[in-house]
């Protein structure tokens, strides 16, 4: 468990007794329109809170901060999060003008509830989703091929399906008002000669971060500045969807699989009335970007037109504000050839580092033990001085590279096998490989993941 110590209670106070950030007239253009995207809701609808940053005052106008987390995402807010509890304040910049709580929802096994347990937000969410009991698998006739129950195979085991929106705005709610600065874009980066980081934002603010942890995502600015590639397209797109049953979703609580030729679907309960949905293709490239609700549905509908009619009920009851359609990408992180996630004193969590497919559920996941792993390790090392805090970002990157390199091959490999076109093959995958050979005990067994909770210890 980290301990606070006094030097590090010192780094909180900058935050917490920060003056205003501009004096000029600048200052002022900026604060008046930030205070109009400032809205940070409680998930009860009942908190309503506008604020604006308050930080230290530097020359040539640029305030200092003293941990900048860029991105407002799952990785973002839950590392912001568990810094706070620990005792350490952050600053999330986020480039949008609120959470970005559009999209349908994410599977989340016993490794990312334990990390949601141990930052305090496990109990605000479990009594708002179906805990899943199992999963069934069926060809695209409807017939069943295999099904499992999860706590036959490991009674510890817990998953449920999240709103993504929800789980936003639950770690959004744990953080100070002033936590998250919105409309705030990075537009670039550049390290200081005493070994800061200056941030350039879309419109025109600039911030001097001693330390910048970068969770903004597959496309992240912070990754390329550090030496990433690009996230590569791995063969297969997905729609996604999450259908909306006025009167109550049917489906007993189970993960429901579907696979066909090249094609595969999914479907899984979240709440009494809500029913999370995918079906994945092959595609040999992303293909033009298509937001227009009627004809994702429309697209959808004809790649499962002759599978079972629970499906297409299911597309039909989507509210237009869910539906999707992405490319599914991923990069290795091959050992020598791939950077590190840290450079000095700036580092990745989540997709940012590790974007894989979600052929595990993993993602999520991964990017909650990031959070939490990291932080503990900053909270340790913060009040020894710039090297010791470089020490523990290289030593979070040596503890998580075996567990999500691993992760990301695996997840595309899965992902690859069960988009077999072949009729052959697929006939074996259904009547050999699925009903005879398939265990659920090593399918699960990447979900196992001790955390204890994060808590600051008086002294």
């Amino acid at each position: 468990m980290a301990i606070a110590s006094p030097s590090l209670l010192s780094l909180n106070s900058h935050l917490s007794s920060a003056s205003s950030m501009h004096r000029s007239r600048h200052s002022a253009r900026t604060i008046s329109r930030r205070q109009s995207c400032h809205l940070v809701r409680a998930r009860n609808n009942k908190i309503n809170s506008l604020s604006v940053i308050e930080a230290k005052t530097t020359t040539d106008d640029v305030s200092e901060e003293d941990i900048v987390i860029v991105g407002a995402g799952i990785a973002g807010l839950a590392t912001a999060v568990s810094l706070q509890r620990l005792g350490v304040r952050s600053l999330v910049l986020e480039q949008a003008e609120s959470l970005r709580t559009g999209g349908t929802s994410l599977t989340l096994f016993k490794n990312g509830w334990r990390v949601l347990d141990a930052i305090g937000v496990g109990n605000d969410l479990r009594s708002q989703f179906l805990e899943i009991q199992g999963m069934v698998v069926k060809s695209e006739d409807g017939r069943e091929l295999r099904s499992f129950r999860f706590k036959d195979e490991d009674e510890s085991q817990e998953v449920r399906a999240v709103e993504r929106k929800i789980l936003l705005e639950t770690l959004a709610i744990k953080l100070p008002s002033a936590a998250v600065r919105f409309s705030s874009g990075l537009a670039r980066m550049e390290r200081r000669e005493n070994g800061k980081m200056l941030l350039e934002l879309v419109d025109g603010t600039r911030l001097l971060a001693k330390i910048v942890i970068g969770c903004d995502g597959i496309r992240s600015p912070v990754a390329k500045w550090m030496g990433f590639s690009e996230p590569k397209y791995v063969g297969h797109c997905a729609f996604r969807g999450l259908g909306f049953y006025t009167n109550g979703q049917p489906f007993e609580p189970r993960v429901n699989y579907v696979y066909g030729r090249g094609l595969r679907a999914g479907y899984v309960p979240v709440s009494p009335t809500k029913v999370y949905w995918f079906i994945c293709f092959n595609s040999p490239s992303p293909g033009p970007k298509t937001i227009d609700p009627s004809v994702l549905k429309k697209q959808a509908k004809e790649l499962v037109k002759n599978w079972p009619s629970e499906l297409l009920n299911l597309i039909d009851l989507t509210p237009d504000e869910t539906i999707s359609k992405t490319p599914l990408v991923d990069r290795w992180l091959w050992p020598v050839i791939s950077p590190p996630p840290s450079t000095g004193t700036t580092v990745l969590v989540g997709d940012a580092w590790h974007p894989m497919t979600p052929n595990l559920g993993q993602g999520a996941c991964c990017a909650l033990e990031d959070a939490v792993i990291l932080s503990r390790k900053l909270v340790n090392a913060i009040n020894s001085g710039p090297t010791s805090v470089e020490d523990a970002m290289k030593s979070y990157g040596i503890e998580r590279w075996p567990r999500v390199f691993p992760l990301t091959v695996r997840a595309n490999l899965v992902g690859s096998l069960l988009q077999w076109e072949n009729p052959v093959v697929c006939s074996v995958r259904n009547n050999v490989v699925i009903p005879k050979l398939v265990r659920l005990g090593p399918i699960l067994e990447h979900t196992n993941f001790e955390c204890e909770p994060s808590l600051k210890t008086n002294f």
